[in-house]
């Protein structure tokens, strides 16, 4: 079971991976930041499809989504230029907190 654990957050450091690579290839325009997204993103749905075997898809897609979406948004503000804000750092707490309180609220085994 924590191998299947391991293998949702290395599939969430992927997922972050794609959507970073995917804003840095420009509309897909420019070859390596492609091919880094088509890489990352065949990973990062390989490891899920892996970890599903063992694990609840709720909790799973929760801790998959939540490392994809606050892993880009940190990415995008410390290394892309994106806005910084309180409220995007609020809400990435959020997200964080969220995926915390399902699996520990039971809902995974």
């Amino acid at each position: 079971m924590a191998l299947a654990w391991l293998t949702i957050v290395a599939a969430g450091v992927f997922e972050t991976a794609f959507a970073v690579c995917l804003k840095l290839s420009n509309g897909m325009s420019q070859p390596w930041p492609t091919a880094g997204f088509a890489v990352s993103a065949l990973v990062s749905f390989g490891l899920l499809t892996l970890a599903l075997r063992d694990l609840d898809v709720g909790p799973a897609y929760a801790v998959w989504t939540g490392i994809g979406a606050a892993g880009a948004a940190t990415i995008g503000m410390v290394f892309l230029g994106d806005v910084v804000s309180a409220a995007k750092l609020a809400s990435i707490a959020l997200i964080l907190a969220g995926v915390v309180g399902l699996n520990l609220s039971g809902a995974t085994q």
